[in-house]
């Protein structure tokens, strides 16, 4: 009887210390969670402006610095496509800097063919969809989480 007292209170005992640990956790604003969650976020980029190009690499190099390991995809289409046409692009430092984290960057084929651009024109760090609207229901079909670029 005197071993399941000692047990029981053992148990007792280790479960208040986790409860308050966890509870400082929250209240301290830190999540309860100990384990690392891996983030998944897919990017759609529409625009051509090169504000919003800049600003992109920002949020992208602080998602990166504050949460590494973080799954990225940026898609490129419509008048978004420029930022990854050689000759047109003014962040492809930026880019090379982002795929060296292993952020991804494609590209729209249909965007592709509408505005007359050949894969020979788009930068080398980019890769290529068929349909980047149907990249991003996929992405977030498989859980990714969905951000609108730009202004």
């Amino acid at each position: 009887m005197k071993r399941i007292f000692v047990t029981l209170l053992f148990f007792v005992m280790v479960n208040t210390i986790i409860t308050k640990k966890l509870m400082a956790q929250v209240s301290a604003g830190e999540p309860a969670v100990t384990e690392k969650q891996q983030h998944k976020i897919v990017f759609q980029l529409t625009t051509d402006d090169t504000l919003a190009h800049k600003a992109l690499m920002k949020q992208l190099n602080n998602i990166t610095s504050v949460a590494p390991g973080t799954k990225i995809e940026v898609v490129c289409h419509g008048p978004g496509l420029g930022m990854l046409v050689i000759g047109k692009t003014i962040v492809q430092e930026k880019i090379q800097q982002m795929k060296m984290k292993g952020v991804e960057f494609v590209a729209c084929e249909f965007s592709m063919s509408e505005r007359n651009v050949p894969k020979e024109k788009i930068i080398r760090e980019a890769g290529f969809v068929k349909a980047g609207i149907i990249e991003i229901v996929t992405k977030q079909e498989e859980g990714w989480s969905y951000i609108k670029s730009g202004f």
